[in-house]
Parts: C-alpha cells; sequence; structure tokens
C-alpha cells in the first residue's frame, strides 16, 4: 500500500518547527513581533496553527533569512498590501529621474501628447 501525507487543519509547534526549519523558540518569538502571525491555542493551552500560518511563517523567514530584512523592515512589509508597496516603488523611481537637457524634456512632452492622442483613439473605439 501507498503512504500518502495529506494535509491536516491543524499542526504542533514541533511540527511547523519541522517543517519550516525553524526553532520553536523563534516561532514564540516572531508571534510577539508579527501581529499577522496568532496561532490559536487548544483547550492543553498548546499552539495550532493552520497551513496559512505556516504560509505566514515562510514568508517572514523569506523576508528575514533570504532577502535580509531586519523585524521592523518586515513588519512594515506585511503590512503594508502588495499594490501600494507598486505604488511607492513607481514614485520612487520617478524621484530619481533627472532630466538632463531641453532636448529630453522635448521629447517627454510629445510622448505625452502622443499617448494622450493615442487614449482618445483608443476610447472611441471602446463604445
Amino acid at each position: 500500500m501507498e503512504a500518502r501525507e495529506f494535509k491536516k487543519l491543524y499542526y504542533s509547534i514541533s511540527e511547523v518547527s519541522e517543517v519550516t526549519g525553524l526553532k520553536q523558540y523563534v516561532l514564540r518569538y516572531w508571534e510577539t513581533e508579527f501581529s499577522q502571525l496568532k496561532p490559536t491555542k487548544n483547550r492543553a493551552g498548546n499552539r495550532t496553527y493552520r497551513s496559512s500560518d505556516i504560509d505566514l511563517i515562510m514568508e517572514i523567514k523569506s523576508l528575514l533569512y533570504e532577502r535580509k530584512f531586519t523585524i521592523k523592515g518586515a513588519k512594515q512589509y506585511l503590512k503594508e498590501p502588495p499594490k501600494q508597496q507598486a505604488v511607492n516603488k513607481t514614485i520612487s523611481a520617478n524621484k530619481i529621474i533627472k532630466i538632463s537637457n531641453k532636448m529630453d524634456l522635448d521629447t517627454l512632452k510629445d510622448m505625452r501628447k502622443g499617448l494622450g492622442e493615442l487614449i482618445k483613439i483608443i476610447e472611441q473605439f471602446k463604445d
């Protein structure tokens, strides 16, 4: 008979520790630092993790160990929605661009005008 691994609804802290490769005290510490990580407790007071908790733990682990975020930076990253992060990156990129001469400025103005005309043409075909 073939042994199959199936997903459980709840995992103990020792199982999560084994799956994630993290020590149990690290998991308990992260609970105090990351408000999103709140495993429930059973009647005996033992932590019970869901698969969504494990996914969050793996994301935190990736942020801290692979991407080298600080705990404060990882907290901020997890609190800020991904769409907002993309907007902030775009704004940051816009701040970096520096127009070096009048020719660059004229080219950008022409592009803007052309894009405006293209948008008008597209809107005509929408209806």
